[in-house]
């Protein structure tokens, strides 16, 4: 095997051409060979403007195919050419680790073997979401899940702080052989998160746009009108607080305060 091979994984970001750091940039535009897995062909049209040694991964895509297989074969294919010798870049669309598994599996193969990989950072659709909704995780918190690890794990929420519930268009599929849940597993979905919830609950759909001239889609609507609502691939639906922070007296025994030290007054 060559050793002279190296993988860098970058993120282009959420907004076409715009996202993109400087350091990722100069990366692509070295390598010898780009892998990109990219939500449009507007998005893989420039990265070959960067650089035209460019392939697509998502042809590996099939519908009734596990993504499972589907993100290994991915890896596998960035994995020999880098064993062939490329300096090679695998383009992935926002974050390169966020959501996107095949970075992880090559770079680990990779490493595993003595080749020399990396993961840079990218802008991802929560840095966007905080953005466009105008949320500081910092001050009442954030909690983030896929959809169906939340709904299937059986996790009690902080009703205190936002709760973001990403793919919410895959809530309760679990074969990994389809790209749309059923309005079944919506309405299930909506059980769940009722016994946190009430029903009339404000909740948020929120879609990063791809494109600069494009705005974010930020739909509000009452929990219980989920099945109803039209979902994409890059759906995520935020909860906002439905309570307030509350301050544990226990907790804060630990520190020698009170909780009339922060103004309120003890229940």
């Amino acid at each position: 095997m060559n050793k002279n091979g190296s993988l860098t994984c970058v993120g282009t970001g959420i907004t076409l051409a715009g996202q993109i750091t400087k350091l990722s940039e100069s990366y692509l535009q070295a390598a010898d060979k780009v892998y990109g897995i990219l939500p449009d062909f507007m998005s893989e049209d420039w990265l070959k403007s960067v650089n035209p040694n460019y392939k697509s991964l998502q042809y590996l895509y099939a519908e009734g195919k596990s993504r499972r297989q589907t993100y290994r074969e991915m890896a596998a294919e960035v994995v020999n050419e880098v064993k062939q010798g490329a300096k090679v870049v695998l383009a992935l669309y926002g974050h390169p680790g966020i959501f996107a598994c095949v970075g992880h599996f090559a770079i680990q193969d990779l490493k595993s073997e003595g080749y020399p990989a990396r993961m840079l950072p990218g802008v991802s659709a929560d840095a966007c979401l905080y953005a466009d909704l105008g949320i500081d995780p910092g001050t009442y918190g954030c909690q983030n899940y896929e959809t169906s690890q939340f709904l299937f794990g059986g996790i009690q929420p902080n009703v205190g702080a936002h709760l973001i519930l990403w793919q919410i268009s895959l809530a309760g599929e679990h074969t990994l052989k389809t790209f749309k849940t059923s309005k079944e597993n919506l309405q299930a979905t909506v059980r769940i998160l009722n016994k946190y919830y009430p029903l009339e609950h404000e909740v948020i759909i929120y879609e990063a746009p791809f494109l600069p001239i494009q705005e974010a889609r930020i739909e509000k609507f009452p929990l219980e009108r989920l099945p109803e609502i039209e979902l994409n691939s890059i759906s995520t639906m935020v909860i906002p607080p439905l309570t307030e922070l509350k301050l544990d007296q226990t907790a804060l025994d630990e520190f020698g305060l009170n909780i009339t030290d922060f103004g309120q007054e003890s229940k």
